[in-house]
């Protein structure tokens, strides 16, 4: 997908460099009503976790950088009005994308403490939990210290603070990885109640083969069971797939099948890696995805919405709320502000998800 200068999103590099002609993946998220924080607390690892991600640096304001909206047409901030854009069913807002070293992690050209000031608290308030997401495309999230994760993870927290996700795509070497691993490891043991997700590219074969992750999914997959973390998520991006061949995704009628390939994405994980489904989240794009050939209908969503329910996934997550929006003036250019499918009101992907995890 396209999005601002600040931040690219995490498919979109990877897709050029791989000449767009491979699958690729993205994080988690939440479904019912939000819950009080004794009841978070009590079962965090079993939770279905469904919502959208919020790219925090699109419609923000520096000087006071809450998650800002135009999803409607006129900037909203998402903690004091949740009910206008989030509809009935979300459980989690996803923040995107802190990147650097942690403990002194940055957001685009925004600084983490006025970010977690402007956020958290609010948050905490309105009763809306969330998940901080880290890395993404054309940034890295290391960490080479438990001080400093503990720093990261005390600077975000609250009642409502859902978890983690680390977004780990090209770029992060195997040390990188392995290092942030065992922060990892050391964060969950000091607060078990907290969900740690890794969004990672995936494959969607339909063919003998059945590919499913990349290399350095195989690596955060291996760095996971090397330290024998507890409780985690694999979270899928589905999304921009390639080429409509059985290699790539799940072909019908000449083109992807989004809904379908999400299910051939998750089976193949499950097969191939031992994963639970409980274990695996997806992330969808809205509307017409990098790869244009690649579109992602409502009725795509309502189908990954039963999938996700009816397979007990562990989360449903969408690129992103921003998106949930016809483009103005009928525009069809890939655009982080909308889906480029203009025959759709704002909020249509949204009715979809929740209609089909009825």
């Amino acid at each position: 997908m396209v999005t601002p200068p600040l931040f690219h999103h995490p498919v979109a590099r990877l897709f050029r460099t791989l000449a767009i002609t491979v699958p690729c993946c993205i994080l988690l998220a939440c479904t019912s009503a939000p819950q009080p924080p004794a009841a978070q607390a009590a079962a965090p690892h079993s939770r279905f976790v469904y919502g959208p991600y919020k790219h925090l640096n699109m419609a923000v304001d520096s000087h006071h950088p809450a998650a800002t909206t135009q999803v409607l047409g006129t900037p909203q901030v998402v903690a004091t009005t949740p009910q206008s854009v989030l509809l009935p069913g979300v459980t989690a807002l996803t923040l995107a994308f802190a990147s650097g070293e942690c403990g002194q992690e940055k957001w685009g050209d925004l600084a983490a403490q006025a970010v977690a000031q402007a956020n958290v608290a609010a948050l905490n308030r309105a009763g809306l939990p969330y998940i901080i997401s880290t890395g993404g495309e054309g940034n890295i999230f290391t960490c080479g210290s438990d001080a400093g994760m503990e720093q990261f993870v005390a600077r975000y927290a609250s009642p409502m603070l859902l978890g983690f996700d680390f977004d780990i795509e090209a770029g992060q070497t195997p040390a990188m990885v392995n290092s942030l691993l065992q922060r990892i490891k050391v964060a969950q043991q000091r607060r078990p109640h907290l969900r740690m997700s890794f969004t990672v590219a995936t494959h969607a074969a339909s063919d003998a083969g059945q590919a499913s992750l990349n290399a350095q999914g195989h690596q955060v997959l291996a760095a996971i069971r090397a330290v024998q973390l507890d409780h985690y998520v694999i979270n899928l991006m589905v999304m921009n797939y390639g080429p409509a061949k059985p290699a790539n995704c799940v072909v019908r009628e000449g083109r992807c099948d989004m809904a379908a390939s999400a299910a051939q994405a998750v089976q193949n994980l499950h097969s191939r890696y031992g994963i639970p489904k409980a274990q695996i989240a997806i992330t969808a794009m809205l509307g017409i995805n990098d790869v244009v050939e690649n579109v992602f209908t409502p009725a795509d969503a309502m189908a990954l919405a039963r999938l996700a329910r009816q397979e007990q996934l562990g989360g449903l997550h969408f690129w992103s709320l921003d998106r949930d929006t016809p483009c103005a003036g009928g525009a069809t250019a890939v655009s982080p502000t909308c889906s480029s499918l203009n025959t759709h009101s704002a909020l249509a992907f949204s009715r979809a998800f929740a209609e089909g995890l009825r």
